[in-house]
């Protein structure tokens, strides 16, 4: 598992740790680092998943959706040198150790960053395939009539960055069991049926609204659909556009989790696109349980209700131990960033200034007009 990142010299953070647990919420101001983070992440994982890859580069537009300029807009303004420095601390087998890149600017206008010779190999967390490794950025796909399919062995088909394989790797696992820990609680109760579509749509009903799906990636055609159906109606096969936003980028989410292994990495940007409050926290308590079954979540949001779903899987669902999670919580230049612990009541350590504490400034205000009107 890892442990933590340490970024140096890249973009806004001159020097910035932080402690990574099976579950990481980034949360905060806008502008403040949660996206930077992620990118870090995300180089590290392109030379992870090209081992030996000392010598070459790294890109820093393209690959998962990053689009960050040249490679003087990434170096910080104080670096005191050309060096960007990437740790990633790593647990493993109960040892200790960490992984150093150090990756270099070769000229203002590059588009990427120059991998030194003795570049070590990245680690397994990093450089699974499939579903192993998961990054769903906050631009994901839409309603759409069809989805793309990828080239890829069936076995090394994920959902893709922006969801656009959902509908291949629905259609290809329809009949696959999902692990027991990830089994919506309803399972026993309703005939007990474990294949990941039905649990997809168990999930997807108790997230967003009762519904049956139906993948598939039709023969003769580079091209997959998803079409919903009410339950229990004789209607017609529902377009994506037809039903809401919120479906088309909570699906993606659904099916990557519950295709999850222990040992894997999920990444989620703005989870709570689209959703009601009611689903957004009942995806934090999904999210929190593939979490506690072994998998590394990195969940980036700004929604408190997806937060509080977490803490209720702390506390209420108990699918995941409270010292198993984290909050970074990115404030301004006066609070800085703030780690945020789990309490096992759903409390949390901290609560600092600007905390998902909007909705009292504005009460309060809301209470003084009203005296005022009176």
């Amino acid at each position: 598992m890892i442990t933590s990142l340490r970024v140096r010299n890249f973009k806004r953070f001159t020097d910035a740790s932080f402690a990574l647990r099976p579950l990481t919420v980034l949360t905060g101001l806008n502008g403040t680092g949660k996206s930077t983070t992620i990118q870090a992440l995300l180089l590290a994982r392109q030379l992870a998943e090209a081992p030996g890859r000392g010598g070459g580069v790294v890109q820093l537009n393209g690959p998962y959706g990053l689009a960050l300029g040249e490679a003087s807009e990434v170096l910080h303004p104080d670096a005191p040198d050309s060096c960007i420095e990437i740790e990633i601390g790593l647990d493993s087998d109960g040892a200790d150790r960490a992984v150093t890149y150090r990756l270099h600017v070769p000229d203002e206008q590059a588009l990427y960053l120059r991998v030194p010779d003795d570049t070590p190999d990245g680690p397994l967390e990093l450089s699974l395939r499939g579903c192993g490794f998961t990054y769903l950025c906050a631009e994901r796909l839409g309603p759409r009539d069809q989805l793309g399919v990828s080239a890829e062995h069936p076995d090394l088909i994920g959902v893709g960055v922006q969801g656009e394989y959902t509908a291949q790797v629905l259609a290809l696992n329809e009949t696959r069991s999902v692990r027991e820990e990830l089994q919506h609680p309803s399972t026993e109760a309703t005939h007990g049926v474990t294949t990941l579509r039905t649990q997809v749509e168990t999930w997807a009903s108790d997230i967003i609204r009762p519904v049956k799906i139906n993948a598939q990636w039709p023969p003769g055609i580079t091209a997959s659909t998803i079409r919903f159906q009410e339950p229990g109606l004789l209607s017609e096969a529902i377009r994506p556009a037809n039903m809401g936003f919120g479906f088309s980028y909570a699906l993606p989410v659904i099916v990557a989790g519950l295709l999850t292994r222990p040992g894997d990495l999920l990444i989620v940007e703005n989870p709570e696109a689209h959703l009601h409050p009611g689903g957004q926290s009942k995806l934090g308590r999904f999210l929190a349980r593939v979490a506690g079954s072994g998998v590394q979540v990195v969940v980036e949001t700004h929604s408190d209700h997806v937060l509080n779903g977490a803490r209720l899987a702390v506390a209420d669902d108990r699918v995941l131990d409270p010292d198993a999670g984290v909050i970074h919580y990115f404030g301004d230049e006066e609070v800085g960033t703030v780690p945020i612990d789990f309490h096992a009541s759903g409390e949390l350590t901290e609560w600092p200034k600007g905390f998902f504490d909007q909705i009292e400034h504005d009460l309060g205000r809301l209470a003084r007009a009203r005296r005022r009107g009176r």
